[in-house]
């Protein structure tokens, strides 16, 4: 049933856009993540979607996971709380810790966010996103097998601007927000902050979920910088998230009405930028460093508790691209360090990984045919400090390889095989710990002693996918086909000694195809212009090669859609609906740890924007409203956890 659905939407994607075919406009979109170099979209051989400023700009969403969920096609992993993972080709973030853990990778301008909370990152002063839909590892190491989202802010350009904005709705929401970007001679600057609160909300079915509010969230955003010579620019990249005192109601079942959470997220990067006169050379150079931490407090006084877990983290960056006029290559090395201490955990751990990359590409055939191929080579040490902790070192090699050919200007088919890793952490390959024995009801349970398996091998992933782009006229559109074999997955084990430990035992099979669409159709009703648009994820296999049951936490079918219309002059409309269906999840909220259904989700969004009044005096004030969820769903992206109903909001921005 699955493969013929697969089949269906494959000769939709086909009918549709057969008869722009013959039109004229190229596929000429630069992108810089797929290479870590910019280059042309008619060269990439792997799966890339763009959300784009304009785009990020109208849409309702408050953070990067809104935004995922309801434009960029990916299956976003929702709770209270300033919470959010994100899922791609059945491979998720980490969003309770830091992004060694997960399998799929956050970048702020091409390096490591040293976070899988898409919630923590802010979506004002952002350029564009991209996403890789697939593996990067040969580009940014461990943790990018299901895709990476590179988040790229903004730099400022021409004349200096500012705006000022308020906005508030259900469940007293407040938000303040204010920014401003330009360039004055050889200097450019663009920021934004923000500030919002919120209280309680309402559910789809009328309940009110307490303690889902907070007493403030904090964003900001700024990227400046200094064109010292022609080419050549040094900059500053900083990120910042605070929220205070937000809600941890837990499943709605039981919903504790006082517990909360503090948490934080900073960065910063040091950057140099160069490139020759004829741009044929091109250089970069980054210091970077950043701080994630989260803390769960139970103010009870009897019975309460503070707990949490910190990941500082500090890394480099230097490479080096030549693009020749029938060959190109990009090489360099990485390294990032990160330390973590969590108050549950007596030990403290420390994850360092050097790297070295090479990425090359030849254009044959008239530049018509574009082969790709990477290899990277990753050097990991581990260190348990404390007690009988151990250090460990390891290494890993991946290698992509991938062909492009553009049929025309407006047709390209690729394909691409790359594999992936996911290295073992500290505790899985160094940990020595025996936990405190407790007594329970007059009986006494000793502690459990966990071991660290030094003969862990990183988690390995080798995806194979074909794909066509074709841009006709007002069309955009893509398809992908894939299959990814997944093993080693490592998994909690029981050693001949009884001890806890780690072992290489999961192994998976997950195969698909996606499928992006939009298409402009301009001068309508005179200036009018209406764009429909639809993003789809189809995973028709992802089963436990093992026990032959579908992989829990996934979706098969995950769909970004919507209708957008503008009169090009201070009027914009969006209408967006996302749909995750059903899913397997195992039941943690009655207990029961048996498996059930989790049902499918279907949410749309409306905004509306309207400049009223723009002089060279004054400057520029707009309106605008926002309706979310608006046929007011019961659903729920996690078990227990439902998400807000129906809500309102109104604001106005003055800009100048």
């Amino acid at each position: 049933m699955r493969k013929s659905l697969m089949i269906g939407a494959v000769a939709a994607w086909v009918a549709g856009t057969s008869p722009a075919w013959a039109t004229d406009t190229a596929l000429d979109e630069y992108v810089v993540t797929a290479s870590r170099a910019k280059e042309s979209i008619t060269e990439v051989a792997a799966a890339v979607t763009v959300i784009d400023a304009e785009v990020i700009e109208n849409s309702s969403a408050k953070d990067l996971g809104e935004l995922l969920s309801e434009k960029g096609g990916v299956q976003v992993l929702q709770y209270p709380g300033a919470l959010s993972g994100i899922t791609i080709r059945g491979f998720s973030t980490e969003s309770h810790g830091n992004d060694l853990m997960g399998h799929v990778l956050i970048l702020i301008d091409g390096r490591r966010a040293g976070t899988g909370n898409a919630a923590k990152i802010l979506t004002k002063n952002i350029e564009r996103v991209e996403i890789i839909k697939g593996p990067a590892a040969v580009q940014y190491g461990s943790a990018a097998m299901g895709g990476v989202v590179n988040v790229i802010t903004k730099k400022g350009d021409a004349k200096p601007t500012v705006y000022v904005e308020a906005k508030g709705g259900s469940a007293h929401y407040r938000e303040f927000a204010s920014g401003a970007s330009g360039q004055v001679g050889k200097f450019d600057f663009s920021a934004a902050v923000s500030h919002s609160e919120e209280g309680d909300y309402e559910t789809g079915n009328g309940t009110k979920y307490n303690n889902t509010g907070n007493d403030g969230i904090l964003h900001a955003s700024i990227n400046t910088g200094f064109e010292f010579l022609p080419g050549n620019r040094i900059g500053l990249i900083y990120t910042a998230f605070d929220a205070d005192k937000v809600g941890n109601p837990g499943y709605i079942t039981e919903n504790d009405p006082d517990n909360y959470k503090d948490s934080e997220n900073s960065s910063y990067d040091l950057t140099y930028d160069g490139v020759n006169a004829s741009e044929s050379l091109a250089w970069k150079a980054r210091w970077f460093g950043g701080n994630d931490k989260d803390s769960w407090i139970d103010p009870d006084p009897t019975s309460g508790y503070v707990s949490s877990q910190e990941t500082d983290s500090k890394g480099a960056q230097a490479q080096i691209s030549w693009a020749g006029e029938t060959f190109g290559l990009t090489t360099g090395v990485d390294w990032v360090d990160y330390d973590i201490d969590a108050t549950w955990d007596p030990k403290k751990t420390n994850f360092s990984n050097t790297a070295g990359f090479a990425l090359a590409k030849a254009k044959l055939l008239d530049n018509k045919m574009i082969i790709t191929g990477g290899a990277r080579y990753d050097h990991y040490e581990v260190e348990v400090s404390g007690g009988q902790g151990r250090d460990e070192s390891d290494d890993d090699m991946n290698p992509s390889l991938g062909v492009v050919y553009n049929v025309s200007k407006n047709i390209k088919i690729r394909a691409n095989v790359a594999e992936a890793f996911r290295m073992p952490s500290a505790k899985e390959l160094a940990y020595d710990h025996t936990t405190p024995g407790s007594t329970w009801s007059g009986v006494f349970y000793p502690g459990t002693h966990y071991v660290g398996n030094p003969d862990l091998d990183p988690e390995k992933s080798r995806t194979y996918e074909v794909g066509m782009d074709v841009n006709a006229g007002g069309m955009r559109s893509a398809l992908t086909l894939f299959t990814t074999d997944f093993e080693d997955k490592i998994v909690s084990a029981v050693n001949d000694d009884g001890d806890s430990t780690w072992e290489n035992l999961g192994e998976a099979t997950i195969s698909g195809v996606e499928g992006d669409v939009s298409y402009t159709i301009g001068d309508l009703f005179g200036a009018w212009e209406l764009r429909p648009y639809a993003a789809v994820t189809y995973l028709y296999e992802f089963k436990d090669d093992e026990t032959d049951k579908d992989l829990q936490k996934v979706a098969d079918t995950t769909v970004s859609g919507g209708i957008s219309l503008t009169d090009l002059d201070g009027f914009f409309a969006d209408l967006s609906v996302s749909y995750l269906s059903s899913q397997k999840v195992t039941d943690h909220q009655f207990k029961t740890k048996e498996e059930v259904t989790l049902a499918s989700v279907t949410v749309s969004n409306l905004t509306i924007t309207k400049r009223v009044i723009s002089t060279d005096t004054f400057g520029t004030l707009s309106l605008r409203g926002e309706v979310k969820n608006i046929f007011d769903e019961d659903a729920a992206y996690i078990q227990g956890y439902p998400i807000p109903g129906r809500q309102f909001f109104a604001g106005v921005t003055w800009s100048y």
